[in-house]
C-alpha cells in the first residue's frame, strides 16, 4: 500500500501498490491540464470600463510615440489634449512601441516619466490608458512595462501582453502581436529581444490564438474591436504582416470582427477590406513619421494614407461609430461613419 496526495485537496488516500502508477498518472495529467488552462487564461484578463450616462463611449488612439517629446511627440500630445477635451474622451488606447528605441531598462527607467507622464499632461488625457507592447518594447525589459509599480507611478498606465476590455456594447481584444513575427526570432540582426514570457513560442502562440478565438466566439458585444501593434493590411513601410494574415485574420473573419487597430507603420491609415468589411485602422503617428514611404494599394480599399504625425479618435454608441484622424495641427484628415445597417464615408 502507498499514500497518494492529491494536488486538488489536502487529503491523503491509501491505495494498493498496483494502482499507484495509474492513479498518479491521472493526477499528474489533470494537474498539467489545470496549469496550462490557468497559464493560458492569464493571458486574457478581463477589464471593465464604464460608458457615459448617455450611452456613448469616446476615446483616442495613438501609437509609436515614446521619444521623450521629440519628433513632434509633444505637438501630437498637445492636440490630443484639445481633441480629448472637445470629445470628452473616456480612455486612451496605445498601439505599442511605447518607448524607443529599446523599451524600458526597468521600472526605474526615467524614460517612463520623460516619454509618458510629463508629455501627456492635458486634463482630458488623465484617463485610463490601455497599452499593448510593440517590437521596440520587446527590446527592453518587458516585465517592467507590465509591472504594477508603473501603475503606482502613474495610475493611468495599464499594459499587458494580451487582455480584454469590455465597455457595455463594445469589447476590445488586445493581442500581443510581436511574438508572431518570424524575423525577430530567425534574423534579429543586432537587436536583442526579451522572450522570457513567451517561450516556448509555439505553445504561447497556440494558446493565445485559441483563447482569442474562444473569447470572440463567446462575446455578445455589438462591436468587436481587435487591437495589436503590427500591421495586417498596410500600404506603409512594414506593409502586410504575413504571419498575422495566416494565423490571426481567419479568426477575425470567422468571428465578425468589426475593426483591427494597429500601429507599427509610422503613419495614419484606413483600409476597408473588400472581402470581409473589416476596417483596418493604423494609428502609428505618435512621434517619428516616415515621409513618402508608401506602396501602392487598391484605391477602392485605401480610404486614407497620411505619412505624417497624428492620432485617431473614435466615438461610439450601440449602433453607430464615428472615426476621425487628425494631424499635429488638429486638422481633421479623414472621417468614416459606420452603423450596423449601413457603411458610409464622409
Amino acid at each position: 500500500m502507498m499514500q497518494v496526495i492529491s494536488p486538488f485537496s489536502s487529503s491523503v488516500a491509501t491505495v494498493p501498490f498496483g494502482k499507484t502508477i495509474h492513479i498518479s498518472f491521472l493526477l499528474i495529467t489533470a494537474w498539467i491540464w489545470l496549469s496550462s488552462v490557468v497559464s493560458s487564461f492569464a493571458e486574457l484578463q478581463h477589464f471593465q470600463h464604464p460608458i457615459k450616462p448617455d450611452g456613448s463611449l469616446s476615446f483616442l488612439v495613438v501609437g509609436d510615440w515614446g521619444r521623450k517629446g521629440l519628433y513632434n511627440q509633444s505637438e501630437v500630445a498637445f492636440q490630443m489634449g484639445l481633441v480629448g477635451q472637445k470629445l470628452d474622451i473616456d480612455l486612451v488606447i496605445s498601439t505599442g512601441d511605447n518607448f524607443y528605441e529599446d523599451g524600458l531598462t526597468g521600472v526605474d527607467d526615467p524614460a517612463f516619466n520623460e516619454s509618458f507622464t510629463t508629455i501627456y499632461t492635458a486634463p482630458s488625457l488623465k484617463k485610463q490608458w490601455y497599452n499593448v507592447l510593440g517590437n521596440h518594447d520587446y527590446r527592453g525589459d518587458v516585465e517592467a512595462q507590465l509591472s504594477h509599480i508603473l501603475r503606482e507611478k502613474d495610475k493611468r498606465w495599464l499594459c499587458l501582453r494580451s487582455f480584454i476590455l469590455k465597455a457595455e456594447f463594445v469589447e476590445f481584444f488586445f493581442v500581443d502581436t510581436t511574438p508572431f513575427v518570424d524575423q525577430y526570432f530567425s534574423d534579429p540582426g543586432d537587436d536583442t529581444y526579451d522572450w522570457k514570457g513567451v517561450s516556448p513560442r509555439e505553445d504561447y502562440l497556440s494558446n493565445l490564438l485559441r483563447d482569442v478565438d474562444a473569447a470572440l466566439k463567446k462575446s455578445n458585444a455589438e462591436w468587436k474591436i481587435v487591437v495589436g501593434h503590427h500591421t495586417i493590411k498596410s500600404a506603409g513601410h512594414h506593409g502586410v504582416t504575413k504571419e498575422l494574415v495566416e494565423q490571426l485574420v481567419p479568426i477575425l473573419e470567422a468571428n465578425s470582427v468589426d475593426m483591427y487597430i494597429n500601429g507599427h507603420d509610422h503613419c495614419l491609415e484606413h483600409i476597408s477590406d473588400s472581402n470581409s468589411q473589416i476596417q483596418y485602422l493604423t494609428s502609428g503617428g505618435g512621434s517619428k513619421a516616415w515621409r513618402g514611404d508608401v506602396h501602392r494599394w487598391d484605391p477602392e480599399e485605401l480610404k486614407l494614407y497620411y505619412d505624417g504625425q497624428g492620432f485617431m479618435s473614435m466615438q461610439m454608441t450601440q449602433k453607430q461609430v464615428h472615426i476621425a484622424f487628425y494631424d499635429i495641427f488638429g486638422k481633421v484628415l479623414h472621417t468614416w461613419n459606420i452603423s450596423k445597417e449601413l457603411h458610409s464615408s464622409t
